[in-house]
């Protein structure tokens, strides 16, 4: 990729084969005028920059070597051009301006990156990836993530994708998306694009950053420093030494902090009614009687969190929950890079990057089955605090009653998950015999682990505490109920992973011969990878509290290995065509091989046009995290009636309302050895345009089918047509639901297109300074999937639908401007409305709601004027604009979605940046 300002051309390598290299630039033949890579780069550095060098009035310079680099999407080195694939390109000074913290927030302002894996989405929810990529909607297993070229470990506890909170922000010289599958190239996982994080060359000095982030409304301030420094000079030294050390934490954000949070299920506006039969005080199952019912529920419960519905009470605890975790990351990169010739070099690299995520939920839950037996949660007529005992108001039949009770006293449950990534890599890249080379052994690690930190009660104790007239499930606990729920407090660590990969590559590339219309370029490279997990249950914590839901699953394991080879021709057919064809071979040792081709074609009948096409195949097979992880229980993210004890919210005979009805039931989810790999062919069509050497604009169409897709049937849909997943209701002796089983599934086919619109123009130079403005946009025009082999198709576009959605248009804009030292950014974020979720927890009257379109500005000032020192200061989201109102349920956050919206709202940044030598 090679950005021209004035005469001189910067380019710079995906392999890092040698130094970035700054050289006088010439006029270029037709076949390199074109200076982009797909759709434009949303950078601010490149607005500043014109598109093609300035030749009027300049003087030809004499020719030079040009170098041949990687781009990502190729194994072929070659002279920079215009590519036959779309390439995203987002440097790492353009992001930082604009306040982008994390990986995951760099890549939420690419509108092709459709993800609804964010950091904030992990409340209430345990072992998760943490945040990451999901290019074109596909899911993140289908998006490749690399750093330098080269794989990381997967998360260990979504074993399928790359936590994004590891990735070394602070060290990235660029981002590189390729917006289209590169099985052939990378490996069978690249099926809805490639996303490079590219990290700085070598550096020399000492350079430290500090950056605070305050948000207009409570909660959620964030701050980062960075610290890096380097030395020796490749060229005279032959040596460099480099080092990142960087580290951000934020805040949590509590719902009540935030006015469309704070309702929680009790927001009329939305029709949204929704609370907790576990609640705070305890509803109860007359066992003798066959009756529910709550001593407070005539006088409303206990206001304001607790409201009666239908005798007996519910507990909106999504009003009291953290709708923003409290996050802290670190990482350290160090990387010596060795020059060994002239032609050739080796490098050494390392990575440890962890972050700890700390959700915030409601009271601990103990739900009784009404069976009075061992395993209930019972109080007895001699507990002073039976109703009608002088204490808890009432009067029932004197015998024992089944308690549905959520814990208040002990307070809000918090959980801790922490996830670490450990890489080594050593390289050696150059050339040889003519011979273009690199190879790698890396060894990379994830580690993560869930644990209770406070909240969270002994069950044992807990049914203890009833029976023995200690707790009082009806009201505040006296000072022994408080001691005794003290010292009920569990912690620890219940659940641990790890992911370990070792791999060995190689690739080779040259130009063969020369054709008549150029040169035949060939690549030629293989892999072999070995992978291991596994997933532990420590059952002397997990058996004591019943909410983590652990009780019965079983550690686990599994490994692999794989074997790859591929190779890559670039075939000029004519002057102006030229194809590049790949191939590749992928053995697995546990699910078998496969064969992708890719097929790719470049024509540029003038220097103002270019067209671009491509067609391959894509096979990803199950990762061990989707074969092997142990089943375990979970509450479901929304409540919901039981189909056969509570049909439509009417209680039927045997059930019992605070049990059956409007309640969080179990539903065990993990792994499934019988998956069967997923596979997909995807197709391009694009073409880029420069009318004038400052306007560049893109399109390009892309078309992808995926079949037998893996993943999990939505919970919503499970409960919403019994009669077809009657297979997923599990029940106990009585008839009251156990749990339903939501494990991984291959679920059907998807298919998916639309159009990628990219647009860049820099205005001429004015005695005001330079302007430009660039659009980065992305259209869906389909996407359909099926939740069986064979079943009919559902539509996700612009609705609602599995588990999320997937918008039709998404696009970021920026306006830049910049004069000697001063300079100023500004960008519009703009998101499409949709059809809301609209389940079953909405009034009638309120299930047409469309969600709005969703616009954020965030605009930003720098100063570079003072020496060695550069200071930044903006607003994000500068309207304080609110999430647009929504009535989902799947996820704990009420009132809007938090895997889209931002509850953050206005924040105010700060940035120094000095470099002292």
């Amino acid at each position: 990729m090679a950005c021209i300002a004035g005469n001189t051309t910067k380019i710079t390598s995906t392999t890092h084969k040698r130094s970035l290299t700054m050289i006088k630039e010439r006029r270029l033949p037709h076949a390199l005028h074109m200076m982009f890579s797909g759709s434009v780069a949303i950078g601010m550095s490149l607005l500043a920059q014109p598109l093609q060098a300035q030749e009027d009035n300049q003087e030809e310079e004499a020719p030079q070597q040009m170098q041949r680099v990687e781009i990502t999407g190729s194994s072929i080195k070659r002279l920079v051009a215009e590519g036959a694939l779309p390439v995203t390109i987002i440097k790492a000074d353009d992001f930082v301006k604009l306040g982008s913290t994390t990986a995951a927030e760099v890549l939420s302002n690419v509108s092709g990156n459709q993800t609804n894996y964010t950091t904030t989405a992990n409340v209430g929810a345990g072992r998760t990836v943490g945040a990451a990529a999901d290019l074109r909607g596909l899911g993140p297993d289908k998006t490749l993530v690399l750093l330098n070229g080269r794989r990381l470990a997967n998360a260990a506890f979504d074993g399928s994708a790359v936590n994004l909170n590891v990735i070394p922000v602070a060290a990235l010289d660029r981002v590189e998306i390729l917006r289209d599958g590169a099985s052939a190239i990378y490996g069978t996982d690249a099926i809805g694009g490639v996303i490079n994080f590219i990290t700085k060359r070598s550096y020399t000095g000492l350079n430290l950053s500090a950056e605070g982030i305050a948000p207009q409304q409570s909660g959620g301030a964030e701050k980062r420093f960075n610290l890096s420094g380097g030395f020796g000079d490749l060229d005279k030294d032959r040596y460099n030494f480099f080092g990142v050390i960087d580290y951000h934490s934020q805040n949590a954000v509590k719902a009540s902090d935030r006015s469309f949070a704070a309702p929680g299920g009790q927001n009329p506006g939305l029709g949204l009614n929704a609370g907790s039969g576990n609640t705070y005080p305890a509803n109860y199952y007359d066992i003798n009687a066959d009756q529910s019912g709550n001593p407070y529920s005539a006088s409303g419960c206990r206001p304001p969190y607790a409201f009666a519905q239908d005798g007996v009470c519910r507990y909106n605890s999504q009003a009291v929950i953290g709708i923003v975790p409290k996050t802290e990351e670190i990482a350290v990169i160090g990387k010596g890079t060795f020059k060994l010739d002239a032609d050739n070099t080796a490098s050494v690299e390392y990575l440890h990057a962890q972050s700890k995520v700390k959700t915030y939920i409601a009271g601990d839950v103990f739900a009784g089955d009404g069976s009075g037996g061992s395993s209930d949660y019972v109080i007895n007529p001699n507990s002073p605090y039976y109703p009608g005992n002088g204490i808890t108001p009432g009067s029932v039949s004197g015998g024992p009653l089944s308690l549905n009770w959520r814990s208040v006293d002990a307070g809000q449950r918090v959980g801790e998950s922490k996830n670490s990534s450990d890489r080594l890599l050593f390289s050696l890249d150059g050339t040889l015999a003519g011979w273009d080379y690199k190879t790698g052994l890396s060894y990379a690690m994830s580690k993560a682990s869930e644990a209770l930190v406070g909240g969270y009660l002994n069950s044992n104790m807990v049914r203890e505490g009833f029976l023995n007239g200690i707790l009082n499930p009806f009201g505040p606990q006296s000072a022994a109920g408080i001691d005794y729920l003290k010292q009920a407090q569990m912690s620890g660590v219940y659940l641990d992973a790890k992911t370990q990969v070792t791999s060995l590559d190689f690739t080779a590339s040259r130009e063969l011969f020369q054709l008549p219309a150029g040169p035949l370029g060939f690549a030629l490279g293989g892999e072999f990878r070995k992978e291991q997990a596994s997933f532990n249950v420590n059952h002397a914590l997990s058996d004591l509290v019943e909410s983590t839901g652990s009780q019965d699953s079983k550690s686990a394991s599994g490994s692999r290995s794989v074997k790859a080879l591929f190779t890559e021709l670039n075939v000029p057919i004519v002057k102006s065509l030229e194809a590049q064809l790949a191939l590749r071979y992928d053995g697995y040792s546990d699910v078998g091989s496969t064969v992708n081709p890719k097929v790719a074609l470049r024509f540029q009948p003038a220097k103002e046009i270019m067209f671009r096409s491509s067609y391959s195949t894509g096979f990803r097979a199950p990762s061990l995290y989707e074969l092997n992880n142990p089943n375990a229980n979970t509450y479901t993210a929304a409540p919901y009636n039981d189909p056969m004890l509570c049909p439509g919210g009417n209680v039927a005979p045997g059930g019992i309302p605070a049990r059956d009805c409007k309640q969080q039931f179990f539903k065990m989810q993990g792994g499934n050895k019988n998956l069967q790999p997923e596979k997909s062919n995807s197709f391009t069509l694009g073409m880029v345009i420069e009318p004038h050497p400052n306007i560049t604009a893109s399109v390009d169409y892309w078309n992808i089918k995926i079949k037998d897709q893996i993943s999990v049937i939505p919970e919503s849909e499970i409960f919403a047509d019994p009669v077809k997943y009657a297979d997923k209701f599990v029940r106990n002796p009585d008839g009251s639901l156990s749990h339903i089983i939501d494990t991984n599934v291959n679920l059907g086919n998807v298919h998916t297109s639309g159009f990628d619109l990219g647009f860049a123009w820099r205005l001429p130079k004015t005695a005001w300074g330079n302007f430009g403005v660039s659009l980065d946009g992305t259209y869906v025009s389909q996407y359909d999937y099926q939740t069986e082999a064979g079943g009919e198709y559902l539509n996700n576009l612009a609705a609602y639908s599995g588990g999320g959605v997937i918008f039709r248009w998404r696009h970021a804009a920026t306006f830049n401007w910049s004069r000697g030292p001063w300079s100023v950014a500004l960008q519009q974020v703009h998101t499409t409305g949709y059809r809301d979720q609209n389940g079953s927890q909405v009034a009638e009257g309120y299930r047409n709601h469309q969600v709005g379109s969703y616009t954020r500005y965030n605009a930003s000032g720098s100063y570079s004027g003072f020496k060695n020192l550069t200071l930044t200061a903006g607003i994000k989201n500068l309207f304080n604009t609110d999430p647009p109102a929504s009535n989902v349920t799947d996820n704990f956050q009420y009132g809007y979605d938090a895997r889209y919206g931002d509850a953050i709202g206005r924040a105010f940044f700060v940035r120094a940046n000095y470099q002292f030598f």
